[in-house]
């Protein structure tokens, strides 16, 4: 399903994986039977979970979250192909599709006078750009910094692009009971479960080492440490 939405700044992480993670994918494992909640009620209640904390982010953000926005979109998707019976070749691309376009978005973003990476890594929320841009003039490396934005921006898109390659291989190997049955929401209860540390995990790593190389950069260009640059500094 790897159908986890963005969720609310104060959030605990742990809460957020129980709720979108670990309780979904029991609920279509263990309680997909006949004897159970049965195939649809089961697949509805596993989605009510993602689906809840989802709007429950956008409400309380109270502006459109472009990954939260997208991870209801998914769980929504998810929640169509199952319900609806399709081919489970669509999940598989699903599951692709989404990360797949971010990475597209990402890549082509380089190419632009505004890359990515300015919103999800050097955005004015997380960074103190005019603190950083300021040291930048003084120095005369803004041109030389601009230029490693894009650098940063092509680790973003490759780990997006990583998350897309994985999702489908990871989906088409997992998940290949027909809709409707069972079998495919268990199928489809593992599958959630080994999207964090075969897919999430590895994409996190790669853009951590996104951050690390701008916060070198930053120190290199800028003469300014990642604490001295981030907005919480005072």
């Amino acid at each position: 399903m790897n159908d986890t939405a963005a969720s609310p700044k104060t959030a605990n992480p742990l809460i957020e994986a129980l709720i979108t993670l670990i309780i979904p994918s029991l609920i279509l494992m263990k309680l997909s039977g006949p004897e159970d909640l049965g195939v649809v009620n089961a697949l509805l209640l596993a989605l009510a979970f993602p689906l809840f904390w989802g709007a429950r982010s956008l409400l309380r953000e109270r502006k459109v979250n472009l990954f939260a926005t997208l991870g209801l979109v998914s769980v929504l998707l998810t929640g169509g192909i199952g319900l609806l019976q399709l081919d489970t070749q669509w999940l598989a691309v699903k599951e692709a599709a989404i990360p797949g376009l971010i990475g597209l978005a990402v890549a082509i973003s380089a190419y632009t006078r505004y890359p990515l990476v300015r919103v999800i890594l050097f955005s004015p929320t997380l960074m103190d750009v005019e603190r950083i841009q300021s040291h930048l003039d003084a120095r005369g490396t803004r041109a030389t910094f601009e230029a490693r934005l894009k650098t940063a921006t092509w680790m973003l898109a490759g780990s997006f692009l990583f998350s897309s390659v994985m999702n489908y291989f990871l989906a088409t190997w997992i998940v290949t009971s027909p809709t409707g049955t069972a079998a495919f929401n268990e199928e489809l209860g593992r599958l959630t479960l080994l999207s964090y540390p075969v897919i999430a995990l590895p994409s996190m790593l790669i853009m951590m080492a996104a951050l690390y190389y701008l916060a070198r950069t930053i120190r290199e260009l800028a003469g300014l440490k990642l604490t001295e640059a981030m907005r919480t500094h005072p």
